[in-house]
């Protein structure tokens, strides 16, 4: 018989993908339709608080922590705006500057920039006399120079039947800004990155997933809104609502992205890590590329391709390099947080951001 707690992760991780590249077209429509990206985070936030909100109130009311220190709440608070309001707006607006297949592509970074985050701050060990070590640093470098390949190369397209002498592709391509959208996600990713760190962490002191969940959107949302009151006072066509795209995408960026896919990812990195939580992403390259070549007739380019492969080649050696990693690290280690609660936070996974 099957044993569902070692599937579950995997099943998770292959949802969130799908879940992912399904809101990358979604929100290219979206703001091919004039959304801006100040109140695309915004609503979908806020869609996710008021669906979580409820849901953490009535399913962790015995769970829940019942009192949050002053350092717990500096984490859940930096939680709700590392991502919900700087990544998602930096990754709209790079998504803004660029196609669906190229943001998905340039994403295969976060693998490497967690790495990179996780070294920095003592979480992840770097033994300098190991192949795990060397197959870490050297993937990271790879995945870079896959990423500015996608950027700077093009070459000729990849002809496809359904998009062969597309003239929507051609004038999708005239707003286009690879540079620019470039160094727009791949901040987004370092965002994420760093939500997904402080998330492993958090947990560790506030084990109750749907609760975070809800007050990291929440925060999100609030401070989403006064940022976007700020930088657009006056305009307030950015707020209409219609039965559009639009909707759809705030919609499903709040219910499935902000919402779902944030739990399930927290249920992989409490089985898995964070790192394994990414290592699905050429999942959602491929998804996307298939999706965006029906519905924005958009061409793969020689250069985007090969960039990719570089980029995917990168990421394995990364993750390659974890299995040769110790057992027990597996997981972020932070053994001065290690208390009697772990066992309760092995029970509760939480939220994540993708995402995108």
């Amino acid at each position: 018989m099957m044993d569902w707690q070692k599937v579950k992760p995997y099943v998770c991780v292959i949802i969130v993908q799908f879940a992912n590249a399904g809101f990358t077209v979604v929100a290219k429509a979206a703001l091919n339709q004039g959304s801006s990206h100040f109140t695309f985070s915004v609503y979908r936030n806020a869609f996710a608080a008021a669906i979580f909100i409820p849901l953490a109130f009535f399913l962790e009311r015995k769970t829940r922590p019942t009192t949050i220190t002053l350092s717990t709440f500096i984490k859940i608070f930096l939680l709700g705006i590392i991502d919900p309001v700087i990544g998602q707006n930096t990754f709209y607006a790079g998504l803004k500057y660029s196609s669906p297949t190229f943001t998905s592509a340039i994403c295969n970074l976060r693998p490497a920039m967690i790495f990179l985050l996780a070294w920095i701050l003592g979480i992840e060990k770097v033994k300098w006399k190991e192949i795990g070590s060397h197959a870490k640093i050297v993937g990271t470098l790879i995945t870079l120079v896959g990423a500015m390949m996608v950027t700077f190369i093009r070459g000729r397209a990849i002809e496809l039947p359904w998009t062969h002498k597309s003239n929507h592709a051609a004038t999708r391509n005239a707003g286009e800004d690879p540079i620019k959208g470039a160094v727009l996600i791949t901040t987004s990713c370092l965002c994420y990155s760093a939500f997904y760190i402080l998330q492993a962490i958090t947990l560790k002191v506030y084990p109750a997933g749907l609760s975070l969940t809800a007050a990291t959107c929440t925060i999100g949302a609030v401070v989403g809104t006064a940022l976007t009151l700020v930088v657009e006072k006056g305009n307030t066509a950015i707020w209409a609502l219609g039965w559009d795209a639009k909707l759809l995408a705030y919609v499903y960026g709040g219910i499935l992205n902000s919402g779902m896919s944030f739990y399930l990812a927290g249920v992989v990195i409490n089985a898995k890590g964070p790192v394994f939580l990414t290592a699905f992403n050429p999942l959602n390259l491929i998804i996307v590329a298939i999706l965006s070549s029906f519905i924005f007739a958009e061409q793969m380019r020689v250069g985007m391709a090969s960039g990719a492969v570089v980029t995917i080649v990168g990421l394995y050696m990364v993750i390659w390099g974890k299995t040769k990693d110790p057992k027990e690290a597996e997981k972020i280690q932070l053994p001065q947080l290690h208390n009697k609660s772990s066992s309760s936070f092995k029970a509760s996974p939480t939220s994540s951001p993708n995402v995108v």
